[in-house]
């Protein structure tokens, strides 16, 4: 059961790397919402949450490592966005 939360954690974390890696390559994260990214991290921190109420340590890593990768898309997305309107 465990090896089969870390498997489906590792797919669903590892699907924002191409995200990342192509924001960071194009220097543009335009496409994606702000309101996207807010409700989505306040989903997976919901999801954190639970993982530590329960201590269910699959939940936990899944939705840590997605937590931070949401937060650096939208580091990068504000430094992009604050980038594209000096350059306006």
């Amino acid at each position: 059961m465990t090896i089969l939360g870390l498997l489906a954690g590792a797919l669903t974390t590892g699907c924002w790397l191409p995200q990342l890696l192509r924001s960071w390559r194009t220097r543009s994260a335009r496409d994606i919402s702000w309101t996207y990214l807010g409700i989505l991290g306040l989903g997976v921190t919901l999801w954190l949450s639970y993982g530590l109420l329960t201590n269910e340590m699959t939940i936990i890593l899944a939705n840590g490592a997605t937590a931070s990768a949401i937060i650096t898309l939208a580091g990068l997305k504000a430094s992009f966005d604050r980038e594209a309107r000096k350059t306006t």
